[in-house]
């Protein structure tokens, strides 16, 4: 299990290793552009070269990449399904350069139209996405709280996505913050063990290929996507003892997406704490 975080990309895309080095990521998500425009810039092979060899140095052997917000699949105008197939395939593009694992993203909100309405021009639109990405890099799913009628806050949901599309490209990364607004406990060691057998059974343990590791503001169920620093939200240090102590998550890098003890960010102090959970897990296995 790598302990990971986002880190800014601001200076160049090396300077997000330099970053991770400095509160000890093993693992690093990255925006190839500004989350909220969709003007996007190539890396460059000198780029791309010097960032795999950094990451490589810094023994960094997972990064991801998280795609702007602007994406909606389910959107009702075919223009603005255009630019997010689009900018999928170019982070996939920009991801599959540097050597990324994969490129995460919000399917989006149906806006009222109902899950069942736009669940053809989801997956079709995905499908579009992985016939004219690379092939060495995931299209990853990321669950969410359920706020705005977005679509994936079930793990049902991201299922039936997966099997329309049919496709060993299309993975899953799991919010602990957004399950946990969705009404799954994860922070409870009992009730986890079902969590994870509906995950496994709608999705899919193997697709499991990142984890977004964020407290949460609210309590269980609240729907809302506010994040906070490990510890000191609603899932709690025995929360995500209970999360780590999980088998389905042994080797999936957690990445951090905190506001950080000084609101800078994901920080040191939130990966020193799930690295003392992992070593007290690792202890007692």
């Amino acid at each position: 299990m790598r302990i990971g975080a986002h880190v800014s990309t601001a200076g160049g895309i090396t300077k997000a290793v330099e970053r991770a080095n400095l509160i000890g990521a093993e693992a690093v998500q990255i925006f190839a552009s500004g989350p909220q425009s969709w003007r996007f810039k190539m890396v460059t092979d000198a780029e791309a070269a010097e960032y795999k060899q950094k990451a490589h140095d810094a023994k960094i052997d997972h990064t991801f990449l998280h795609a702007i917000y602007l994406i909606n699949m389910a959107t009702k105008t075919e223009e603005n399904l255009g630019k997010a197939i689009d900018s999928l395939v170019q982070y996939m593009e920009f991801g599959s350069a540097i050597g990324a694992k994969g490129v995460i993203f919000h399917i989006g909100s149906h806006k009222g139209a109902g899950y069942d309405a736009v669940l053809k021009q989801v997956a079709g639109g995905m499908t579009t996405v992985l016939e004219r990405a690379p092939k060495d890099i995931f299209l990853v799913i990321e669950n969410c709280a359920g706020m705005g009628q977005h679509i994936g806050a079930k793990f049902a949901d991201i299922g039936t996505v997966m099997r329309e599309i049919d496709s060993p490209q299309v993975k899953v990364c799991l919010d602990t913050e957004h399950a946990f607004a969705a009404g799954y406990n994860l922070a409870n060691k009992d009730a986890i063990v079902k969590v994870m057998e509906d995950f496994d059974k709608e999705i899919g343990i193997k697709n499991l290929v990142a984890v977004h590791a964020n407290d949460s503001k609210g309590e269980l169920g609240w729907g809302i996507d506010r994040h906070e620093n490990i510890g000191e939200g609603k899932i709690g240090i025995s929360g995500f003892e209970s999360i780590m102590s999980h088998p389905a998550f042994a080797d999936v890098p957690f990445l951090l997406e905190v506001p950080g003890f000084e609101d800078q960010g994901p920080d040191q102090k939130n990966v020193n704490i799930l690295k003392d959970i992992r070593s007290r897990i690792g202890a007692k296995t």
